[in-house]
């Protein structure tokens, strides 16, 4: 087995450091190997958790509802939109992994009962790469000396289907669930501590704020950008959607106060 040159890690480290932070955090988040198999679930389980609970609190403070109502209706958006994101996730998984069995079953039988076919088609991809002669054939045989392999690779190179990332689908789809309810009810935190009324939706615009940015951050852990970009970006957009929220629920409570005039 051929094993890496004795100054291998020296040299990998001279190059990280040369080529700076942002080569590193690129390597820690492309080669993670543990813990990272929910954390897309989660960050934006809790994205939607948060953006969508603080729009309710938003329109409903905009349209000058009592705290009372903008409890009760920020509760009923954590319960069914958190289900709803939940019950998606694991559906869209679980059809996912079926789609991917479906398929693979599928070349399996065309390696059976059509060889010459797949042979050939095996070929022409193989050249689309750019090998040719003895490379070509080398490389031909070794996959497929084995049908399921040889299966696989055909899914992956000749229909462009990636193995769905690891994890139950319902374990995905729970993980969804609990941090859109862990997330989502932060905006509704002051309304349930018996602060001053005058103040509720300042702590909660702050509190979101924070938690935004916080969730943000942690998109770091799945795409290469530094924390404090992803964690800005995440603020953004929900400061977007909040003040959307808000100045829809001024307009509605103007239009009923006509309608009801």
């Amino acid at each position: 087995m051929e094993t890496l040159p004795p100054d291998f890690q020296k040299r990998k480290e001279a190059f990280l450091n040369k080529e700076g932070k942002n080569l590193r955090q690129l390597e820690d988040v492309y080669h993670q190997r543990t813990g990272g198999t929910y954390i897309s679930d989660m960050v934006f389980g809790a994205n939607d958790g948060i953006v969508t609970t603080f729009a309710v609190v938003a329109g409903s403070t905009g349209a000058g509802l009592s705290s009372a109502v903008i409890i009760i209706l920020g509760f009923a958006n954590l319960l069914a939109d958190g289900l709803s994101m939940g019950i998606g996730n694991f559906l869209g998984q679980k059809s996912e992994i079926e789609y991917q069995k479906g398929q693979l079953a599928k070349e399996l039988k065309e390696i059976k009962f059509l060889p010459e076919i797949e042979e050939y088609e095996t070929r022409k991809i193989l050249e689309s790469h750019g090998y040719k002669g003895d490379t070509l054939e080398k490389i031909y045989k070794v996959i497929t000396r084995d049908n399921v392999s040889w299966a696989k690779w055909m899914v992956r190179d000749e229909l462009g289907i990636l193995e769905t990332q690891s994890g139950s689908p319902a374990r995905h789809g729970i993980a969804t669930f609990i941090a859109f309810l862990i997330a989502g009810l932060v905006p509704l935190l002051p309304y349930l501590s018996g602060l001053p009324q005058k103040n509720l939706f300042l702590y909660s615009i702050i509190s979101t704020a924070i938690t935004l940015f916080i969730t943000g951050s942690l998109r770091s852990k799945v795409y290469p950008k530094p924390w404090y970009k992803t964690g800005l970006e995440m603020l953004f957009v929900g400061s977007i959607a909040s003040v959307a929220a808000y100045l829809i629920g001024i307009f509605l409570e103007g239009f009923t106060k006509n309608i009801g005039g």
